[in-house]
C-alpha cells in the first residue's frame, strides 16, 4: 500500500464548547480560521443535535433529518481550505445513522468538542483527477521512520 505523504507531528489540543443553535460544521470552520490551525484533526466529541444535514455514501445531496439525536462519532481533518467531517448520530430508539457532515446539523443542548491542532504540517484541499473530488494533500511536516508507511 502507497501513501502520498507521512508526517510526523506534535499535537496541540484545544476543547470547546458549541451552544444551542449552533451550526457545528460553521462553528468548526471559524474556530479553524480563528486560531489559525493549518491543519487539525477532531480527537473527540460528545453531545446532541436537533438536526442533522448528512451526505450519504454515492448521494449527490444532503439529506435533513429532524429529531433529537445523541452525537456517537465526529472524526475528521481540519484546515483553512475545509473541513472534511463523518458524523454518526443516535436516534431516540438508538437507531444508528452516519454520513458526511453538510451545514445544517444544529447542536441541540451542547457538543463538547476537543480539537488536535498538528503543527509543522498544512492541510490542503486539491482537485483529484482520480476521484473527482477536493482530496487531502499535506504539506511539511517531519518524516519519520517509525511511521513511514511503504508497499
Amino acid at each position: 500500500m502507497a501513501h502520498s505523504a507521512v508526517a510526523a507531528t506534535a499535537l496541540t489540543p484545544y476543547c470547546l464548547r458549541l451552544s444551542p443553535g449552533d451550526d457545528l460544521k460553521q462553528c468548526l470552520q471559524s474556530f479553524t480560521e480563528s486560531q489559525a490551525i493549518a491543519a487539525g484533526c477532531i480527537l473527540t466529541t460528545v453531545g446532541s443535535l436537533q438536526q442533522a444535514s448528512l451526505r450519504f455514501a454515492g448521494q449527490d445531496r444532503a439529506t435533513l433529518l429532524t429529531g433529537r439525536f445523541e452525537i456517537v462519532s465526529l472524526v475528521g481533518t481540519l484546515s483553512p481550505e475545509g473541513l472534511h467531517l463523518h458524523l454518526a448520530i443516535a436516534d431516540s430508539q438508538g437507531q444508528m445513522i452516519g454520513g458526511h457532515v453538510m451545514p445544517g446539523c444544529l447542536i441541540y443542548t451542547t457538543a463538547e468538542i476537543v480539537v488536535g491542532g498538528l503543527s509543522g504540517v498544512t492541510f490542503q484541499r486539491r482537485l483529484d483527477a482520480q476521484t473527482g473530488y477536493r482530496e487531502l494533500e499535506i504539506a511539511g511536516g517531519t518524516p519519520d521512520e517509525s511511521t513511514r508507511l511503504t508497499d
